[in-house]
């Protein structure tokens, strides 16, 4: 059984979770228009701030990181409202798709693998009239962080709204909400916070949250469910134990630091980093906008993909996801964020070269694991 708990579980989300969020779920039913679970929305609301680092308006809706993404989009766009959508890779090519049910939007497309180039973006936004541009702001695909910073700077300077793709980046990088200029930022719970998924939470700036409305939207209201929390509510019935799991995992967040849980992971990255560099494997993205949530790396050469990862599977008890659409076959990616420690990067690497050794790749043995160890 892949699921049991002594399986290296590295997936780029969702990914391993404490036991202290597991038994969250375990609490018997609750009144979700009570006076308790209203004191657990209050503390929610406190929480979610600390986590995307802003005193502003906030969401949580029961719902993937897509549902966020789609409550954002149908809050602030209206058909006819022409997006540029900058694409790179699998995840900016469905917000980008997702635009396309709401407003009218048009790709500024990279190479997979490549970051958004902002001097591109300037021109784009020269050339026309955008309402918004969307961004994934670590494409959790190829294993890349867009230079965000620089691309709000961009966003700001024509006036245009900032809808942001924070999926695999809130909670895992450095995230200045108010200073860059954000105005909508949606995260997932099972990824950088370490909790089920099924729950995504959205932050908005004051001139989102101004600019909301409810003609295009039901159950993603985006507005309703601002609203609603901030009142203590939520606009329809929530998934009761996610919300327990997901308070447990922000608190667990809080007592760690948020600032200290970005560096953590940043040092997970750079040994990871390392370990595939000590082993002769190459990164697939630009190593300047490597991810520190997630690392994708190409194959060696003669290494196949499904029997690399069934090897790893059967024979280590390491779970890793392979690529997707163009680069299905061509690279594989771990996820080293949330509660990830550097036990489980070792294993996850004794795992990997024990595989790669299987399937012909030559290298010396032990060297990815001793590069994690002079890194912990």
């Amino acid at each position: 059984m892949n699921d049991s708990e002594d399986t290296v579980f590295m997936l780029p989300g969702p990914v391993k979770m404490h036991p202290r969020v597991l038994r969250a779920m375990a609490a018997p039913a609750l009144n979700h228009r009570g006076p308790e679970f209203k004191e657990i929305l209050t503390e929610l609301r406190e929480l979610v701030q600390y986590l995307f680092g802003t005193k502003g308006e906030v969401a949580i809706l029961s719902g993937s990181g897509t549902a966020g993404l789609e409550s954002a989009v149908s809050g602030l766009l209206r058909k006819g409202d022409k997006v540029l959508n900058l694409v790179n890779g699998k995840f900016s090519e469905r917000f980008g798709e997702l635009c396309a049910v709401f407003a009218s939007p048009t790709s500024l497309t990279f190479d997979w693998g490549k970051a958004v180039d902002p001097a591109r973006v300037a021109a784009a936004l020269d050339a026309d009239d955008y309402k918004a541009v969307t961004v994934c702001w670590n494409e959790t695909s190829t294993g890349l962080t867009n230079p965000i910073a620089e691309i709000a700077k961009v966003v700001k300077k024509h006036d245009a709204l900032l809808l942001v793709d924070g999926i695999t980046a809130v909670g895992g990088l450095e995230n200045r909400f108010d200073e860059w200029g954000f105005d909508a930022l949606v995260m997932g719970s099972q990824k950088c916070l370490a909790a089920p998924a099924g729950l995504a939470a959205v932050a908005l700036s004051r001139r989102a949250h101004e600019s909301l409305h409810s003609e295009t939207s039901f159950y993603t209201n985006l507005k309703a469910h601002v609203d609603g929390l901030a009142k203590q509510d939520t606009p329809y019935t929530p998934a009761v134990p996610l919300f327990l799991a997901f308070r447990e995992a922000l608190r667990m967040l809080k007592e760690e630091g948020l600032e200290a849980r970005v560096a953590r992971t940043r040092k997970l990255a750079d040994a990871a980093r390392a370990a595939y560099a000590a082993i002769d494997v190459d990164l697939f993205p630009d190593p300047r906008f490597a991810s520190n949530t997630v690392t994708a790396t190409t194959y060696p050469p003669g290494i196949d993909d499904a029997k690399f990862r069934k090897v790893l599977r059967e024979g280590y008890r390491v779970i890793l996801a392979g690529g997707q659409s163009q680069l299905k076959g061509k690279i594989f990616r771990i996820g080293h964020m949330g509660i990830a420690s550097f036990t489980d990067l070792a294993a996850c690497f004794t795992g990997i070269e024990g595989a790669l050794s299987a399937l012909g790749h030559t290298f010396e043995r032990g060297s990815a694991v001793a590069e994690i160890a002079r890194r912990a």
